[in-house]
C-alpha cells in the first residue's frame, strides 16, 4: 500500500463515513442482472481505470457537479456494506485525488450487487443544485 493510501474497510475515522458510489441507472441496472458492477466512474471501466471511485457523503456533491452534471440518464447512489466487500476480497482504500489534495475511497475489484444495501435516487434541480431522494433498501 502506498503512502498516500489507507485501508478503509473499518479501521480508522475514513472507515466510519458511509461508503457511495455515484452510478448511471442503466449502468447499475445492467450489474444487476450480472450479479457485480464494473464501472469505475461515467465512460471508464474498472479493467480501464484499476478500481471503482467512490465517495464519502460529504464529497458527493463536487463528485456529481465534475463528472455527471450533463448526464441525459437517471442517477443513483449506491451505499456500499464494507463487511460484504471484505468478503468478496474486494480491498477499500482511501487515495489521494492528486498529492495534497481530498482523500477518495476506491475499490480494487469488482462491486459485488450484494454489497449494496440501499440506493437513493439523485439528480440536479433546474438551479443546479444536487437532490438526494428517498433510500431504497436493495433486495439481497
Amino acid at each position: 500500500m502506498s503512502d498516500n493510501a489507507a485501508d478503509v474497510t473499518g479501521e480508522g475515522a475514513e472507515g466510519m463515513f458511509p461508503l457511495w458510489h455515484l452510478a448511471l441507472m442503466p449502468d447499475w441496472e445492467a450489474a444487476r442482472a450480472t450479479g457485480e458492477y464494473r464501472v469505475s466512474t461515467r465512460g471508464r471501466t474498472l479493467e480501464q481505470e484499476g478500481f471503482i471511485h467512490c465517495s464519502y457523503p460529504h464529497q458527493l456533491g463536487v463528485v456529481a457537479r465534475d463528472c455527471y452534471a450533463d448526464a441525459p440518464e437517471p442517477l443513483v447512489i449506491l451505499e456500499i456494506d464494507r463487511d460484504v466487500l471484505a468478503e468478496a476480497g474486494t480491498l477499500v482504500r482511501t487515495e489521494e485525488a492528486f498529492p495534497g489534495g481530498p482523500r477518495y475511497p476506491h475499490l480494487f475489484g469488482p462491486l459485488p450487487v450484494a454489497a449494496v444495501t440501499l440506493t437513493r435516487p439523485v439528480e440536479f434541480d433546474e438551479g443546479g443544485t444536487l437532490v438526494i431522494g428517498n433510500p431504497a433498501v436493495e433486495e439481497r
